[in-house]
């Protein structure tokens, strides 16, 4: 990826690629932001580079971030405090220069309105509903209550009959467990192997190998002595967890909610100033959207494109 001198008064550097020692320029952005998005997570950004090679600076107040999405280049929205006209400004600079149209993606409800009230009939903007999260109560995944969640209630009550099993909180000690299950996985559905699965992969792989230095936290959950799953995410915001990655055996009854259940539990413990669990999207998968519906999304935090008309 091209790299490109910001024209800003403010700074005079590249906008560069993002590494772990990025985390301190970025972090601040990503803890002023209100909004549950899981966007807004240093983890799940420097876990996934691999797939959107994204770049970034800081830019008159406001945060600039680059990346590929389908194949095509285009910029998160600029989160910050600063005035939104000039990094949109130099956003559509970088883009005259590749003679390419400018696409913003990433945009919540939030930042649509701010969009429109400064661009209005400048851009145009479509629901980018594959990428849009699902938030849930953490108090309710804790517990599964009530009638809608009753099926996953039963399934935990049949996991906990048919097996002798502990959950522990990941560590050092259990992370390579996990490796070693997420090979095995991979391996045994390596002739379904969508790229979707082998970026996630290595995001996953990141995440194991820098899991302290991004703060993650996760679970691992046990039948006797075998792993059957494992669980992981971060803080994001003032009152949400932001679940990353979910794995389970299929073949054992009840593994995933129980999974869910536990970690949900596990995060309560150790902050209890959660209150929300984003789950993040579906990315347009049909099975995937049944699965995190199921769970009874408190609702569903929806996220826009925009596409410069000029």
């Amino acid at each position: 990826m091209q790299e490109y001198i910001l024209k800003s008064e403010e700074v005079n550097f590249m906008l560069g690629r993002i590494e772990l020692d990025s985390k301190s320029m970025m972090q601040p952005f990503f803890k002023a932001e209100t909004s549950r998005s899981a966007d807004f997570c240093f983890g799940n950004v420097y876990m996934w580079d691999k797939r959107y090679e994204q770049s970034a600076a800081p830019f008159g107040g406001r945060l600039l971030t680059r990346l590929i999405r389908n194949g095509e280049p285009c910029f998160a929205y600029p989160i910050g405090s600063g005035e939104l006209r000039p990094v949109i400004s130099e956003m559509q600079r970088i883009c005259r220069e590749e003679n390419i149209r400018l696409r913003i993606c990433g945009i919540t409800e939030e930042h649509r309105e701010e969009l429109e009230r400064s661009f209005g009939g400048e851009l145009e903007l479509y629901e980018d509903r594959d990428c849009s999260d699902y938030i849930y109560s953490a108090e309710k995944l804790s517990s599964y209550p009530g009638k809608a969640l009753h099926a996953k209630k039963n399934f935990c009550n049949r996991f906990e009959r048919e097996n002798d099993w502990h959950f522990e909180v990941l560590t050092a000690e259990n992370a390579p467990e996990c490796v070693r299950m997420l090979d095995e996985w991979t391996a045994d559905g390596a002739e379904r192997l969508t790229e979707d699965v082998r970026y996630e992969h290595e995001a996953i792989l990141r995440g194991f190998e820098h899991y302290d230095e991004l703060e993650l936290f996760g679970g691992a959950l046990y039948s006797g002595e075998r792993l059957v799953g494992f669980s992981m995410g971060e803080l994001l915001g003032n009152d949400t967890f932001c679940t990353h990655f979910e794995k389970a055996y299929t073949d054992v009854n009840g593994a995933y909610p129980m999974l869910c259940r536990e970690l949900v539990r596990a995060v309560c413990e150790r902050y209890p100033e959660v209150r929300c669990v984003n789950r993040e999207d579906d990315m347009g998968h049909e099975a995937l959207r049944k699965s995190k519906l199921s769970y009874k999304p408190e609702y569903i935090l929806m996220k826009y494109i925009a596409i410069w008309k000029d």
